[in-house]
């Protein structure tokens, strides 16, 4: 994932749902997809269809959560053959990415590690119905076509079920002006699994945002004693799925 440099060519179907309002690229993914801002204060996915979860997904995901924490309000979903669309509500804060906490990492990654404690917290694991647990996660990468290696089938015993975010990297958590977290973005895996799963993420995403060194600030901010044999597990899991 990452900011979009330079122009990048609407399609069609974004300028159709953007109507008059002007678009600013501020998102480009892995697979194609890209985000753009709208200026009326929209924010529009758009791209190939993900075999490992979908826009559809995400919708409902994001409207079970909205009654537990702060995130995007979804105003449109749907797809075109072999594309998607999500359209929400643009929520005020700046990714943890914008270059503004780029340039004060201690504070980005504290507030990730809060925000991530916090969100685990509030969602109610017994209310929710989506699951993200490593059986699950293996039959989705199988359906996918991967082969995931037989030690990642032996599974640790899990330490707390949590609601995770399911792709808690760095840019999915959202900052206030003073350097606080305030909402959680992308949540189209999101789904019950050992707390472990997101934390192992997060910890990652923080070298690929920020450098080497910044893992520990991120669990300590978790208020949570690293478990080095889980980070390692679900590390692992995540490269494989």
């Amino acid at each position: 994932m990452s900011i979009p440099a330079g122009d990048i060519a609407v399609p069609r179907r974004v300028r159709a749902l953007a109507g008059v309002a002007e678009l600013t690229p501020v998102w480009r993914n892995g697979i194609g997809g890209v985000t753009f801002r709208t200026s009326d204060g929209r924010y529009i996915k758009y791209g190939p269809r993900n075999r490992e979860t979908s826009m559809v997904a995400e919708a409902g995901r994001l409207e079970w959560a909205r009654g537990f924490v702060l995130v995007p309000e979804v105003i449109d979903v749907g797809s075109d053959g072999d594309e998607e669309w999500l359209v929400t509500r643009a929520l005020p804060g700046r990714s943890a990415v914008d270059p503004r906490w780029l340039a004060e990492p201690a504070t980005a990654v504290r507030a990730v590690g809060q925000g991530l404690r916090a969100m685990h917290d509030a969602l109610p694991v017994a209310d929710c119905p989506f699951d993200w647990s490593v059986p699950t996660r293996i039959a989705n990468a199988s359906a996918r076509g991967i082969r995931v290696p037989d030690a990642l089938r032996t599974v640790p015993e899990t330490d707390r079920p949590v609601v995770c975010h399911g792709d808690a990297c760095c840019p999915n958590t959202l900052l206030s002006d003073d350097g606080r977290w305030f909402a959680h973005v992308d949540l189209g895996a999101l789904g019950i699994a050992d707390r472990w799963a997101d934390i192992a993420v997060a910890t990652m995403s923080t070298e690929w945002n920020y450098g080497p060194g910044w893992e520990d600030a991120l669990i300590a901010a978790y208020d949570v004693e690293p478990d080095r044999e889980r980070l390692a597990y679900y590390r692992d899991l995540w490269n494989a799925t």
